[in-house]
């Protein structure tokens, strides 16, 4: 475990460490592009977080390779040479995409070829464990199409949910705590080799994600663009496919003892099929809904619009950040049961804790939707949004007019009027906000009170 803490320590240290200079290169090459209908933040800000995350994995494996245990992964196998092979190209994809951009339906075909390239140095699906059914062998051209496609359903996965400020790093690294727990205790715990290499993966991931959160943190200083999250997506799924197919019952002593406890037993054997699923759940479910949504109002599955589930959360009333801690919420809810699941001693406590938290989430998701009713003397310990609220209901109530009043009330219509469009105008710029870069981005100025756009998932 120390070896895997320093191995998840560098690949945080070398990523966060580099996110600064790579932002002063984004930002000097110009991948910042203009901001779109679709974008929620409102001030261009520089790409190319990925040149920053592929030195984190780069530096990470570097590392592992030369410690003493977990350094038998590289000897034994031949997958982190496969999954630095596949990463390197799909960061360049991403790269060239960030920069100059890439056509859809290109991009897609690249992802295919990085997926294929993994899976000709080894890092593929060997068998499929079926419920009822027991291991059932594919064939190379099968395992080669399950691979390349678990690929990039999770790349994709991962690169729509990455539509607000920290949100697909955050999610990616939950995942990869979660898949970490479960392929560590079945290598130490089975004391099945195999799943090595993916515990390695999910460790690298994590420091990944960790290290680049500071800068991506709402107001976020660089985006990771495509760059990033699609090396994400490609590192999660070596992950999944590596520990996919790669348990083996007769190695886990699983046939002893009564036929139920056989059967409760088995719930590891079929959980690498169901695990990858459920880490990436919620981001699956926004990448299906969108391709519904888009070809149902008769638009390109690829086409880019604002009805993601991160967009909705901002339409019913949440903040980024709050939206984005809701979004964290269901992540780990979903990941962290699937993992508690394959673990027999949790299951009789699992079901009521986890209806609990799933009331808890429905609560704070509609929370917006509640009115607030707090009395006078408690207002200051509400957040500011709710003042707001029941003072703008609150009767309007001052002192009497003085002569000074009384006189610019006996104005002319002309001097109302145009005291009432001034009233109603924003107030001229500070100098200070018009000289020099300010703001999260240090490109421009930040506009704090700009309009709120009505999210149209038609566009």
């Amino acid at each position: 475990m120390r070896e895997y803490l320093l191995t998840l320590c560098v690949a945080a240290a070398v990523t966060y460490l580099l996110t600064g200079p790579v932002r002063k290169f984004a930002i000097a090459w110009g991948a910042m592009p203009a901001i779109r209908a679709r974008d929620v933040h409102r001030e261009p800000t520089p790409r190319l977080g990925g040149i920053a995350m592929f030195g984190g994995l780069c530096a990470g494996l570097l590392v592992a390779s030369q410690l003493t245990n977990v350094g038998e992964v590289f000897r034994i196998s031949d997958e982190p040479r496969a999954l630095l092979s596949g990463a390197g190209l799909i960061w360049l994809i991403g790269v060239l995409d960030d920069k100059y951009g890439v056509d859809a339906l290109i991009k897609l075909g690249l992802q295919m070829i990085a997926a294929g390239v993994m899976v000709l140095q080894g890092l593929t699906i060997l068998w499929l464990p079926v419920p009822t059914v027991g291991l059932v062998a594919v064939t190379p051209l099968q395992g080669t199409l399950l691979t390349v496609a678990l690929v990039v359903i999770t790349i994709n996965a991962v690169n729509f949910v990455d539509g607000l400020d920290g949100l697909a790093a955050g999610m990616v690294c939950i995942a990869a705590a979660a898949f970490f727990l479960y392929a560590y205790r079945i290598w130490y715990g089975y004391g099945i080799e195999a799943a090595a290499p993916a515990t390695l993966f999910a460790a690298v991931l994590m420091g990944m994600c960790l290290g680049f959160l500071p800068h991506n943190l709402h107001p976020a200083r660089i985006f990771m663009g495509d760059s990033g999250s699609m090396l994400l997506g490609l590192v999660l799924a070596a992950g999944a496919v590596s520990v996919t197919g790669q348990v083996d019952p007769d190695a886990m002593r699983l046939f002893s003892g009564s036929i139920r406890n056989a059967v409760f037993e088995m719930v590891p054997v079929y959980m690498p099929l169901l695990l990858p699923l459920t880490i990436i759940a919620v981001p699956f479910a926004d990448l299906v809904l969108a391709i519904v949504r888009r070809t149902w109002n008769g638009h390109s599955p690829f086409s880019a619009d604002r009805g993601h589930l991160h967009h909705r959360l901002l339409e019913i009333g949440h903040s980024q950040s709050r939206a984005v801690l809701i979004m964290y919420f269901w992540s780990a809810l979903i990941a962290f049961g699937a993992v508690a699941y394959s673990v027999q001693s949790a299951n009789a406590v699992l079901v009521p804790v986890v209806m609990a938290l799933s009331a808890i989430g429905l609560v704070v998701l509609l929370l917006p939707r509640f009115t607030p009713r707090v009395p006078s003397w408690a207002q200051r310990l509400v957040p500011p949004r709710y003042r707001d609220r029941m003072a703008a209901r609150a009767p309007e109530a001052g002192p009497a007019p003085g002569p000074e009043a009384a006189g610019a009330e006996a104005g002319t219509g002309a001097e109302a009027a145009s005291t009432t469009a001034s009233s109603e105008a924003p107030p001229p710029p500070s100098p200070a906000s018009l000289s020099g870069l300010n703001g999260a981005t240090a490109v421009g100025d930040r506009h704090r009170f700009a309009v709120r756009r009505k999210i149209d998932s038609r566009s």
